[in-house]
């Protein structure tokens, strides 16, 4: 039986677009998709925390889900798939990376962007200076008085 690697880092001490001390969490993971529910829990506990509500947390659980679905076809073979988790009060962002075969970017008009976009509400796409894929996922907390 081969070895794979899970690893992580917690962080609270990185500096934000804004200027705030913000929270970052990161987890590093075999890109297989018996994996997937490693993140589907660091992404709910991570909402609750930041009170989202049960319908938001699931929302984010599922989006995070499909954004992996969307990559993991085109990783390298024994690659890592890496989610950043960055919170602040109202927001958790999400970004899913993998380094790809062919460095081709998700398509914005297919069923599976719609769904990212419906249930996360800020979704992008990039290719970084590496080569690696991304899906980055924003969902702001639904605060109370709030249109």
């Amino acid at each position: 039986m081969s070895e794979r690697a899970v690893s992580g880092s917690v962080g609270g001490l990185g500096t934000g677009a804004s200027g705030t001390i913000e929270d970052a969490v990161e987890i590093r993971l075999p890109a297989d998709s018996a994996y997937l529910s490693v993140l589907r829990t660091a992404t709910a506990g991570l909402a609750a925390r930041l009170d989202f509500t049960l319908d938001e947390i699931e929302d984010l659980r599922i989006a995070v889900d499909e954004a992996c679905a969307m990559l993991l076809p085109h990783a390298i073979t024994s690659a890592q798939l890496t989610c950043r988790f960055v919170l602040d009060p109202v927001t958790l962002q999400v970004t899913v990376t993998i380094p790809t075969t062919q460095g081709q970017l998700p398509e914005r008009d297919t069923f599976s962007w719609t769904v990212l976009s419906a249930l996360a509400g800020e979704v992008d796409t990039g290719l970084d200076e590496e080569g690696r894929v991304w899906i980055r996922l924003r969902k702001r907390r639904h605060t109370a008085g709030a249109a």
